[in-house]
């Protein structure tokens, strides 16, 4: 059982980069999600999960320009999709982001207080609970369907950008069995922005059974793994060199509802995890579930 891939995205919601060696800690892997937009208007913090005002992010992407260090956000270029290239600390690079996007968004490396982001919610049958749909709803789209607003980081231990977690594991088992149960659709890893992708680690649905249990790298950094990864509109986005695709999505809210404790049941795929030992990560490294 082994590392096969480490990713990390320096700014949400833009593409990021696949690393071959990582550090983590209790803030998640460094350098991950160390920026974010902030629209100016409403004071909302950019989310591709409202793809009509930020799906165009998945066209821009972000990569570390040097290894991140822990208490200083890094220096990060960002490829626009006309294929030019900014970089974090550029003067202008507010008015370059504000003029590709059509809206006027600032780079920020610290969330505001009471920072939130937006998610819409598709018309696909068993995606969340309708309670928390409901209970969080703030408008609708003019195609009808309900936007939520949630707390950034609701579950991380210090203000940050994750959308819940610090951390984010997917395994190879769970997409091998999403392209048997849907084989039309393009299940690939990178839909899922996981930080951690795992071979090895048995057939089907495998994460939905470690909350709880401890991933240990032969390295010798370790994470817990919480609650199973409830999935979203944003994954069923064009990205890169991979297509819309809604039925991605639909294949997981048929076939992989898990019930999370107190939160009601979800489409769910991958596992978000807290750091509870720090350590270098590398692809290629072994770990064990305990």
């Amino acid at each position: 059982m082994a590392v096969s891939a480490l990713f990390r995205y320096p700014v949400k919601s833009m593409l990021g980069e696949a690393v071959e060696r990582c550090r983590i800690d209790e803030r998640g892997v460094l350098g991950d999600r160390s920026y974010a937009l902030l629209d100016v208007e409403t004071g909302t913090v950019a989310s591709a999960k409202v793809p009509r005002l930020w799906g165009g992010l998945l066209g821009f992407s972000a990569r570390c320009v040097e290894e991140p260090e822990r208490d200083a956000a890094p220096s990060v270029e960002i490829t626009f999709p006309d294929g030019s290239v900014h970089h974090s600390g550029d003067a202008g690079i507010d008015a370059a982001l504000s003029a590709a996007i059509g809206r006027d968004v600032r780079l920020i490396a610290t969330p505001p207080d009471g920072a939130g982001f937006e998610e819409v919610w598709p018309e696909i049958d068993g995606l969340a609970p309708e309670a928390v749909i409901a209970g969080t709803h703030v408008r609708n789209e003019g195609t009808g369907e309900r936007v939520s607003r949630f707390d950034l980081a609701a579950m991380a231990p210090h203000p940050a950008f994750f959308d819940l977690a610090v951390l984010h594991v997917l395994t190879s088992a769970t997409l091998q069995r999403l392209r048997e149960l849907a084989p039309g659709a393009t299940f690939d890893e990178r839909r899922y922005r996981p930080n951690i992708v795992l071979d090895g680690a048995g057939d089907g649905f495998v994460e939905n059974d470690w909350a709880g249990r401890v991933i240990a790298f032969a390295g010798g950094a370790t994470v817990a793994a919480t609650i199973p990864t409830m999935r979203c509109v944003m994954t069923t986005l064009p990205q890169g060199d991979l297509p819309r695709d809604p039925d991605t999505l639909r294949a997981i809210a048929k076939h992989n509802r898990v019930e999370i404790p107190g939160l009601g049941t979800w489409a769910c795929a991958g596992v978000y995890a807290d750091v509870t030992g720090s350590g270098e990560l590398a692809v290629g490294e072994e770990y064990e579930i305990r």
